[in-house]
């Protein structure tokens, strides 16, 4: 069995010693946006960055699955490579796609964590992308992850919201960006949803969305 490795887009690894780590036993790749979306429907779980990028071949990626069934527990943002190993010791996976790719400004980064514990999971994730969703989700009670996706691009100011409320019966297991247009429709048909609310909002560079799977 092999013990947690967490895999950047770096080749760096880390190996998880914390209560929100779950060892992984088995690695696959895939080379099209099919075999994703069956990934998804068998639990695995899909490391966002493409390991083909900038040399515009196929999309792919690495998928692992764990021992346990994790879900996803917390997220946050950072805006900053400083303080990217504190939160690896605390048990965040990153996942390794900046939000603003293609279009300078920051490099930002959605982190998470995961619990086997069902009670503690999240139940739904959002983004807002103005002023007027910004208002609709805090009115509905979705907690605000601070953290500007578009910060520095001049585009608009993008965030993520989520919840842990709601129905635990059916919490997240699973959550990646997603930059291939062509998967799109690949994944809403495996039950994953997307977020189609681009993060490079007000700017020209690489339209991403984020999805999850519960």
């Amino acid at each position: 069995m092999l013990e947690q490795v967490v895999i950047t887009s770096t080749c760096g690894t880390s190996k998880g010693s914390t209560q929100y780590d779950t060892p992984i036993v088995e690695i696959d790749v895939t080379e099209n946006a099919q075999d994703e979306g069956r990934k998804f429907q068998d639990n695995w779980e899909r490391l966002a960055c493409d390991l083909n990028r900038t040399v515009k071949g196929n999309w792919i990626h690495i998928w692992v699955k764990r021992e346990k069934q994790p879900h996803i527990c917390d997220v946050t943002a950072t805006a900053s490579f400083g303080s990217g190993d504190d939160y690896f010791r605390q048990g965040y996976i990153r996942l390794d796609e900046d939000t603003n790719r293609g279009a300078g400004g920051a490099y930002v980064f959605i982190w998470y964590r995961q619990t086997t514990n069902q009670t503690n999971a999240l139940t739904d994730l959002n983004v807002s992308i103005n002023a007027e969703e910004y208002q609709s989700l805090q009115q509905q009670n979705y907690e605000l992850v601070s953290v500007d996706l578009n910060q520095g691009t001049g585009g608009k100011q993008v965030y993520m919201w989520y919840k842990k409320e709601g129905n635990q019966s059916n919490p997240i297991k699973n959550m990646t960006l997603l930059l291939n247009p062509d998967a799109v429709p690949v994944y809403k048909r495996a039950g994953v949803t997307v977020i189609t609310k681009n993060l490079n909002q007000g700017n020209d560079a690489v339209t991403e969305y984020l999805c999850f799977y519960q």
